[in-house]
């Protein structure tokens, strides 16, 4: 196998400097024990760090996003997997409309989706409800469920499953003891995403949260309207470490790779 050159070597670090290097200020912003967004800083503290906790909005909005991501990604995956399965093992007239209508989320932009859903829970007097953000943060993240679930369905040897059906397991126990542990990756996976891409909603959830349905990334961007004091960056750095530490126990566990490529049978 071919080396890379110099050049390419160089390019390559130049490039992950580019990419990192927003993420490292953020983290060393955050330790900084001035009261306003300071970098380079000469003291380092745990000050806003502890501020996190002692903020009421903030902590009640992560856990209002971690109930909205879960249940959203958990509606998500229960909505694919079934979507996926058909497309992947049957050719039916209106296959590619239905599939290009699964997706549609993810070519529409965030602005237009909110300002739709706006009118939409408007109209049903709906406005301001957990269901009602469930059911908008579904729509957005359905489409990185079905992508993965499909990479796991498409060529799925169904002899096995016949085999079970064979033996007089019935169609959803062949389906939860032989089916589903086949794409368990692309399931897997496409839950992962789903739950980032919804936890970390912005521009869509802004036009459709009310003050007692603020998700996290909402409630950071008031903070950052309103305020300049470097709260909103040690909660970053929270949420960058968490992060990491999730991609490395799901890395030990299941295996990067498989979880977000998913396996092609």
């Amino acid at each position: 196998m071919k080396k890379n050159g110099f050049l390419a070597l160089a390019f390559n670090a130049l490039f992950l400097t580019f990419i990192l290097a927003p993420l490292v200020v953020v983290l060393l912003v955050a330790f900084t024990d001035k009261g306003y967004i300071s970098m380079p800083f000469h003291g380092a503290s745990l000050r806003w760090f502890r501020a996190i906790w002692d903020d009421d909005d903030i902590v009640s909005a992560f856990w209002l996003s971690v109930r909205l991501a879960f249940t959203a990604a958990t509606i998500g995956v229960i909505l694919a997997v079934p979507a996926a399965l058909a497309i992947a093992r049957y050719r039916f007239p209106g296959r590619g409309a239905l599939m290009a209508f699964f997706l549609s989320p993810m070519m529409i932009p965030a602005v237009v989706l909110g300002i739709a859903f706006l009118r939409f829970l408007s109209l049903l007097n709906l406005n301001g409800s957990f269901a009602a953000l469930v059911a908008t943060h579904v729509v957005i993240v359905v489409p990185y469920a079905l992508r993965l679930a499909l990479s796991s369905a498409v060529g799925l040897d169904r002899d096995a499953e016949r085999a079970a059906l064979s033996c007089g397991a019935s169609r959803f126990t062949a389906f939860r003891r032989v089916v589903l542990p086949m794409i368990r990756t692309g399931v897997a996976g496409g839950w992962l995403l789903s739950f980032i891409q919804s936890f970390d909603e912005l521009t869509m959830t802004i036009f459709v949260a009310t003050p007692g349905t603020t998700t996290l990334p909402v409630a950071m961007y008031n903070e950052i309207q309103q305020t300049i004091d470097p709260l909103v960056t040690s909660v970053s750095a929270v949420l960058i470490v968490g992060t990491i530490l999730l991609m490395v126990l799901l890395d030990r566990l299941v295996g990067l790779d498989r979880i977000l490529i998913g396996e092609v049978h």
